[in-house]
């Protein structure tokens, strides 16, 4: 390896692109057109830094295996930066153990936590957090280390484990900084401001009150009875019921929490629950029986009494009654809440970490784009979408998590 390729590579190892294209933006070797790509990556330019990998990859002779995984390992990143998570990681994971047999751990590692990161992406915590289970970060770089901090963040604050996460996010600033990468260190000091941010609401006896993470996670440990608008769940505490698959009952159960301790008219419950303007004897009947499938649903955490003027919801134990609300409404709020890193996502990309099907994300993203909420470019296959964060809030409880796993 020349002089020229070890500095463009020591270059592109403390962030600065513009040196390393200084030095081979004029070659069109196999080493070369590695470094290019990863440069024109770091500078934005993902779709030019893609066809450089690729042709790098093409230029190596086939006894260079080594040269080849690192770039498969560079063209995995910028599809986890571009947010294409729809390709299969049996490449990477090839390319991870030819790395080790290769014996070079600092790129076996970095392939390993590319792999972390995208099931961070979809929102598979139980795999993701198997593989990190024994993952020895040692032979990462230090801007590594703080990518797989982060990560590591990412999970706990899914999961509601503030403290985790502060303790994860200040091992991310040292490593950070010990790498000297600005970027890097602004994206920290923004994931650590999502902590100080607020991530809900509060609503009870008819009054409002914005929540952090922290407070969060001490109201859904205490024994009040939640009903929570973020999972469309009921919660006291570890026991938790989901409703995210029965939104008539949620409804109710939503109606019935903002009112307690007083009761809830039939009509307005139908209004609610069914949509109706105007309850006959047919939405009556179907009320009632939405209500008794409630009743047995939450049986073990609340009761559902009928009153002179409508129904009222009865906890267990005289414990008390809270709405966990998102920060503000929108009907599409998970899929702005993808969109709030800052990122361009394709459909695919957030149908896949959704869980949803492609065309609903695309009728959601309409909808967005309609009210200035979102915005695309490009066109077709290479369609993105976009949106600046939403300032002052977290978006945290508003992406998916599987319950089972909580």
């Amino acid at each position: 390896m020349d002089s020229l390729i070890t500095a463009a590579g020591r270059a592109l190892a403390m962030g600065d692109p513009l040196g390393a294209l200084k030095r081979v933006a004029l070659r069109d070797d196999a080493a070369a057109l590695a470094l290019r790509g990863i440069a024109m990556a770091q500078l934005g330019d993902l779709a030019r830094a893609k066809a450089l990998l690729r042709a790098a990859a093409r230029a190596f002779v086939p006894r260079e295996s080594l040269a080849r995984a690192r770039c498969v390992v560079a063209e995995a990143e910028i599809a986890l930066v571009s947010r294409e998570l729809n390709w299969t990681t049996r490449a990477l994971e090839a390319a991870r153990a030819t790395l080790e047999a290769h014996a070079d751990p600092a790129n076996a590692a970095h392939a390993r936590y590319l792999q972390v990161r995208r099931l961070l992406l979809v929102g598979q915590l139980d795999e993701a957090e198997r593989a990190l289970a024994g993952f020895d970060p040692a032979p990462l770089p230090a801007a590594s280390r703080a990518g797989l901090e982060l990560v590591s963040a990412g999970i706990a604050l899914r999961r509601l484990h503030t403290q985790a996460a502060h303790a994860a996010l200040e091992r991310a600033a040292r490593a950070a900084r010990a790498a000297g990468i600005p970027a890097l260190l602004a994206e920290v000091d923004g994931a650590r401001a999502v902590l100080d941010v607020p991530a809900a609401r509060r609503i009870t006896r008819g009054t409002e009150r914005l929540l952090r993470l922290d407070e969060v996670e001490d109201l859904l440990a205490s024994n009040t009875l939640v009903v929570d608008a973020c999972r469309n769940a009921v919660r006291v505490s570890r026991t938790l019921i989901p409703l995210a698959r029965r939104p008539v009952l949620f409804a109710l159960a939503r109606s019935l929490a903002e009112s307690w301790p007083g009761d809830v008219a039939r009509d307005v419950l139908v209004a609610r629950a069914f949509r109706a303007k105007s309850a006959d004897e047919s939405h009556r009947a179907r009320l009632r029986v939405e209500l008794g499938r409630l009743r047995a649903m939450i049986r073990g955490l609340a009761g559902v009494s009928a009153t002179p003027r409508g129904f009222v919801l009865v906890p267990r134990g005289g414990s008390e009654v809270v709405v966990l609300a998102q920060p503000f409404d929108e009907a599409h709020a998970a899929v702005l809440a993808l969109l709030a890193d800052g990122e361009s996502w394709s459909s695919s990309a957030l149908a896949l970490a959704l869980g949803e099907s492609q065309r609903n994300v695309q009728r959601a993203l309409g909808v967005l784009a309609a009210s200035g909420k979102a915005q695309a470019f490009g066109q077709g296959r290479a369609r993105r979408w976009m949106t600046p964060p939403a300032v002052g809030f977290t978006t945290t409880l508003l992406l998916p998590m599987p319950f089972a796993s909580g």
